[in-house]
């Protein structure tokens, strides 16, 4: 019998699913515990229309992806800290340090997490930092760090 699973089933599948399972474990089981639907013209139908709202959006955030990646890719942030002899920062600059002076000065919010820096920066000049927008997508900004 093919039934629309309603929510994950161990062994059978995850919520939306059409499965084909046996007779007796769909109407003994699945069916009377509201874990599943008898798979009907109609319960296939909103699956498909899921499925592609699903598609539709994922499209959408991935287009949103792309447009953030362009307007950041090449950027320039400018921040200040103190220095001393050498060029060498007292501490360091780190990923909320970047994120909030690419909010301000770049005006993209980004997230401090998805900004790939480490060590930081410890050093007076321009360092190249990678900040991930979406998987597989990615943009380089230059962080320029003057002396206060």
């Amino acid at each position: 019998m093919k039934v629309v699973l309603l929510q994950d089933v161990k062994g059978h599948g995850k919520k939306g699913d059409v499965v084909e399972a046996a007779d007796g474990y769909a109407r003994n089981f699945l069916l009377p515990r509201k874990m599943a639907k008898e798979a009907t013209k109609e319960a296939l139908n909103e699956v498909k229309g899921k499925d592609e709202a699903k598609a539709f959006h994922k499209a959408q955030e991935l287009e949103e992806a792309h447009a953030i990646a362009a307007k950041l890719d090449g950027g320039v942030v400018k921040l200040s800290a103190k220095a001393g002899e050498g060029g060498r920062l007292f501490g360091k600059i780190t990923n909320v340090n970047v994120a909030e002076a690419v909010k301000y000065q770049l005006h993209v919010v980004v997230d401090k997490r998805k900004i790939n820096l480490p060590d930081g920066i410890k050093n007076i000049g321009d360092s190249e930092v990678e900040i991930k927008i979406y998987p597989n997508i990615s943009a380089k900004i230059v962080v320029h760090v003057d002396a206060e």
